[in-house]
């Protein structure tokens, strides 16, 4: 029992080392590449208001996705949306008190996991049964895709078939905070979750996963459609200029 809390205790940590430290390394190296060209994918706002507008659709709504393809619209709107309601429904395990809109969201929380493994079938049977997806899909795709499966069905499993011990795991997961660790419960269907979980938040910042946060920099999208009205100049292009 000790090993394998003081084991799972370092695994979250340097998880959660790896986590940060990738997505920082990832976003500082967005904000500095260059947009040399303005390339807005059309029809574009011609505001600033406008793109914010726009890029709140893309990431509630996916409204590109919507345009280009149906079914991948639906499965991957199912997948992000149960990603979320279910990350609301684990904030129970790291806050006290909890708060009120988080208690609110438990029982939506455990329909969010069944949509999103449905979700996740339907992007991953896709990858089978397209011809041209199935041409481009890479055996990382399908290791990512079968991570987020089993995530998902463990945890699905841990409600409504083998139950576990919540309070002692909040217990773990806030003595992490404080360096005070709390003993883990072994049940083998949880100890399975939490690993996956752990290599999940390992890879993330090394995989396709991070469109998350890319999204935000993408010139096709962050972009003002004001090209006759206003010059765009790189900013590394405006020092040569200078110089």
């Amino acid at each position: 029992m000790a090993f394998l809390t003081s084991f799972y205790a370092f695994l979250f940590y340097f998880a959660a080392f790896v986590l940060v430290a990738g997505l920082a390394r990832k976003i500082i190296q967005y904000a500095r590449t260059p947009a040399p060209l303005k390339i807005p994918t059309t029809p574009a706002p011609t505001t600033r208001t406008g793109v914010v507008f726009r890029m709140m659709r893309e990431v509630v709504l996916f409204e590109s996705l919507f345009r280009g393809n149906k079914w991948t619209w639906i499965f991957g709107w199912m997948f992000h949306f149960g990603l979320f309601l279910v990350t609301l429904r684990h904030l129970r395990y790291f806050i006290e008190p909890v708060w009120f809109p988080i208690q609110l969201i438990q029982p939506f929380g455990i329909y969010g996991g069944i949509a999103m493994v449905l979700g996740l079938i339907g992007l991953w049977a896709r990858r089978f049964l397209v011809d041209r997806v199935k041409y481009i899909t890479a055996p990382s795709d399908h290791l990512i895709l079968g991570l987020l499966v089993a995530i998902g069905c463990t945890g699905l499993l841990m409600k409504f078939a083998f139950h576990v011990d919540v309070v002692e795991i909040k217990h773990f997961f806030q003595g992490l905070y404080s360096y005070n660790i709390q003993p883990l419960p072994a049940d083998p269907l949880l100890l399975l979750h939490l690993f996956l979980v752990a290599v999940l938040m390992i890879i993330f910042p090394y995989s396709k996963l991070l469109h998350a946060p890319g999204l935000f920099f993408s010139p096709t999208r962050n972009q003002v459609d004001n090209p006759r009205e206003r010059r765009h100049i790189a900013p590394w292009a405006r020092e040569l200029e200078q110089s």
